[in-house]
């Protein structure tokens, strides 16, 4: 049996960027189903939530932390279009400890996999770097993540933003 989709779920299929925004601002009774949404597997529906999430939040944002060691867990199970805006929540987030981890690895995993979103796999490696910033000790292993083979399938805007990271 079809469920009928709920107001926001008709938002983030049929409006614009800034109706969303509108939308979301005028009802803040709505921001606990927005992250759900971001953190759940339905289609199509939770890219677009994670993706207005990104845009409304504030860093460190309360509402959100309680979601983050779930957006670290879900990361691995995600879509392209998912992944990349989670990883975007996730890097204004200060992530607990114990789930640096598993972040870490998450974002090796999604570096490592040439075929994806040279987006997606740009933000991972933001994650990477920020956490190697943290963990000097990390900082070998991610020299050895900047090899040419994993750079060269980036589009050109992303390989140029990489090296530009890799930089600082």
């Amino acid at each position: 049996m079809q469920t009928s989709e709920t107001p926001l779920e008709s938002i983030l299929t049929k409006s614009y960027k800034e109706e969303m925004i509108s939308y979301i601002t005028a009802h803040q009774d709505e921001v606990d189903e927005l992250i759900e949404l971001a953190v759940s597997d339905k289609q199509p529906y939770s890219w677009r939530a994670a993706w207005l999430l990104w845009i409304i939040m504030e860093k460190n944002d309360l509402r959100v932390q309680a979601h983050v060691s779930t957006m670290v867990k879900q990361l691995n199970s995600c879509k392209d279009g998912q992944q990349r805006n989670l990883i975007n929540i996730l890097l204004k987030m200060e992530v607990p400890e114990e789930n640096e981890g598993l972040l870490f690895d998450s974002c090796v995993d999604i570096w490592l996999k040439i075929e994806k979103q040279s987006s997606v796999r740009y933000k991972a490696f933001e994650v990477i770097v920020q956490l190697a910033k943290k963990y000097p000790e990390l900082n070998n292993e991610v020299e050895s993540l900047t090899d040419k083979r994993f750079i060269e399938p980036l589009s050109g805007g992303i390989r140029r933003s990489f090296y530009n990271l890799i930089k600082q």
